[in-house]
Order: C-alpha cells, then structure tokens, then sequence
C-alpha cells in the first residue's frame, strides 16, 4: 500500500487567503509536490489548513495527544507537566499530536500554584540556583522554561530569582514563557525579560502604553481567552472576561504577535477544566471577537507558534514540511466556526483514526 496520497479538488489556506481548489500530496511524512503514483483523495473541495498549534496546554496522557488530534490541533504545546517522564513517554508517537514542553515550571514558595501538588523542587527562591534550575529542566527534557509569575507579594518567585531563570535560559538558547494572570504579574514579565507572556488580566484591560512597550520590547502574547473565560463564568463576574478581551485587542492593535492556546486541563479539582482540541476552536472565536480577522486567528494558531516556538518544520503548507493537515468543511475567512466541521486530520502524514 502506498504511503503517498495526493489531496486532490481542495483549497488551500495559505496564511491570507484560500487557493482555488489544487492538490497537495502528502509523501510519507512529509509534504511533497509529485502526485505520480499517489493514492488519490477527492477532497470534494473543501479546505486545507496547516493542523492547528495549542500554544498552552497541560498533558494528561495519550488521551491528551488523541483528543488534541481529533480537533485538528497536531501539535500541543504543553506548558506544565511532571513527573519528567511523562512528556518523554508521549514524545513522537505516531499518527497523533505531536507535542513539545516545559516539564516542570518555575513557581514561588506561596502562589496559588504552590498548593497545586507539584514537587517541592519546583519552588526557586535564591538566585544563585537559577542556572542549577534551569540545567535540570533541560536535561529532563525541556524544550522551553515556563516561569509562574505573581503580582509583588503574592507569593510568586522573586523578581530576581525569576531574572535570573531568564538569563540562564537566554544563555542556553532558550526561551522564556512567564505565566501572568494579573495586571502586576504581566508587568513583572517584561521586567524580566520573559520572551512569551501567556494569559491577560481578567478585568481592567491593558492599556494601550503596556501594550506598546510589549511590542517594543518584542514579546509574543497568549492570553489563552477560552480559560479566561470560564474562569470569568467561575466567578460570576463576566464584565471581568469583557476586559480581558479589550486588553487582547491593545495588544493586537500594537503589534503585537497573538498566538492561540487555549490552557487545556482536565485536572482533578480545577476551577476552569478546559477540554483538549475542541477548545481550540472556542480560542479561534473568540480572538476574532476580539479584533483578529479570520486569518489572523488562523495564523495565530499555525504559522505564529510554529516561528516563536522554533518549529521550522510546521505550520504551512508547503513541500518539505511536515505533513500536520486538517480538511474541514467550510470557509473559515467567511466564518471562523467553519475550523469546527473536521473531515480529516493527519498527524505526520498518518490519518488520524486510520
């Protein structure tokens, strides 16, 4: 059986706008662009995007990886997980979602995440033990560090500590991702250095000067709306939501580079468990809500997290890369809910579900 099939009548979304119907021949594990021989796949045309990045999510397991997919989301940024052995366990299983992590973040010795069950080496309070810290997570495999920031005197790392995590990241070709859910938090981020912000405050929006120092300072946000609001829905507060989605929209209007995540978790005993790969699609909604234009959410669900996060072998579609698609029926650029009608998804060229 041939591992070659060419995509035929569809139409590509190629980070503007969508192709008259073409075809696209998925080669083995790659993208390529000779149909000769290729088992044909009419794809009575409808739409082909590149599989869609969560730029935050929490691993559970293999169930993760396979809801993930089952959405068209092909990658899986995970911003949280240990033992180190579990995101190792679930490294390039093939024909589901592909994933990349943080393992173990950073976090300070009486912040909300310190009451989370995360193991006691997670707390960094001395800056002398930054690169110490940093070496660790490197060698149980981390692709990126994740830093859980608080507002002063709540509990999070301290501030130098945390510079110091940066530095020691910096230094090893890493980047920084800081978690920053309140005003005074998000401004500790670019105090530090931290290349990606993920969340925006619930309530006040950022203004209109922190967002433009955000993109001079050349940072990349993910302010992961669908968890911002089922935490407002949590609180009863939807006026709270309303703000976060203003402050998304400085951002955007700055300049600055939104990437989509969702915060996905399904851990016993959250107070907003958001599920695997079907939120993604609540995410893309709800960045055109807030001021993207279809493409852009598109774009900031493929192309975007792929650049920021050093995937060079992802998030378009194009000959050579790797064959991460997803056929959905509809026009997302007419309507951003199309991305929910899923017909097919490959993960590394391999269907998913067979």
């Amino acid at each position: 059986m041939s591992d070659r099939t060419a995509l035929t009548n569809i139409r590509v979304f190629d980070g503007e706008r969508l192709t008259e119907p073409r075809t696209v021949v998925v080669d083995g594990g790659l993208i390529g662009d000779d149909p000769t021989g290729a088992a044909p796949y009419d794809g009575g045309g409808a739409v082909l995007l590149p599989g869609l990045i969560d730029a935050h999510v929490h691993l559970h397991g293999r169930e993760t990886l396979d809801r993930l997919a089952a959405h068209g989301v092909t990658t899986g940024l995970d911003m949280a997980s240990w033992p180190a052995g579990l995101a190792a366990s679930l490294r390039g299983v093939p024909g589901t979602a592909d994933l990349r992590s943080a393992g173990l973040p950073v976090i300070g010795p009486a912040g909300p995440h310190s009451h989370l069950g995360m193991p006691a080496e997670a707390v960094l309070t001395d800056p002398d033990h930054a690169e110490r810290y940093v070496e660790t997570r490197l060698a149980d495999g981390a692709d990126y560090i994740k830093i859980v920031l608080e507002a002063p005197g709540e509990g999070g790392p301290d501030p130098a500590a945390a510079t110091a995590v940066v530095s020691a990241a910096h230094a090893r070709g890493r980047i920084v991702v800081a978690h920053a859910a309140s005003a005074g938090a998000y401004a500790l981020a670019l105090d530090i250095g931290a290349d990606v912000v993920t969340h925006v405050p619930l309530g006040p929006p950022l203004d209109g000067a922190t967002a433009a120092r955000v993109a001079a300072d050349g940072r990349v946000a993910v302010p992961t709306l669908t968890i911002m609001e089922e935490l407002a829905r949590a609180l009863g507060r939807a006026e709270a939501y309303a703000g976060a989605a203003r402050g998304v929209g400085e951002l955007h209007r700055a300049g600055v580079p939104i990437l989509a995540g969702t915060d996905a978790n399904a851990a016993p005993g959250s107070p907003s468990p958001v599920p695997h790969g079907e939120s993604m699609h609540r995410e893309l909604e709800l960045l055109v809500d807030a001021g993207l234009t279809p493409a852009e959410a598109l774009r900031a669900a493929t192309v975007l997290p792929a650049r920021h996060f050093g995937l060079a072998d992802r998030g378009a579609v194009r000959p050579g890369l790797r064959a991460d698609l997803l056929l959905i029926d509809g026009d997302p650029l007419a309507d951003i809910r199309a991305t929910r009608g899923v017909v097919r998804v490959w993960c590394g060229g391999v269907p998913f579900g067979g």
